[in-house]
């Protein structure tokens, strides 16, 4: 495991958390940053989990 994949996991379950914040106060802008946050850090995982793949291959 690799930074990018733990910043992401971690970036994700901080943007659930600003998105059922953001439900429970009822504010749409909090909402959407949850989801935002989310994204990035899907894809910052996503990025991390190339990388893990490409380490792996290369040292095959």
């Amino acid at each position: 495991m690799n930074t990018d994949q733990i910043k992401g996991t971690l970036k994700d379950a901080a943007g659930k958390v600003q998105q059922k914040a953001g439900e429970v106060i009822n504010s749409p802008e909090q909402q959407a940053k949850g989801v935002a946050k989310q994204v990035e850090g899907q894809t910052q995982k996503a990025v991390g989990d190339v990388k893990e793949v490409a380490k792996d291959l290369a040292k095959k």
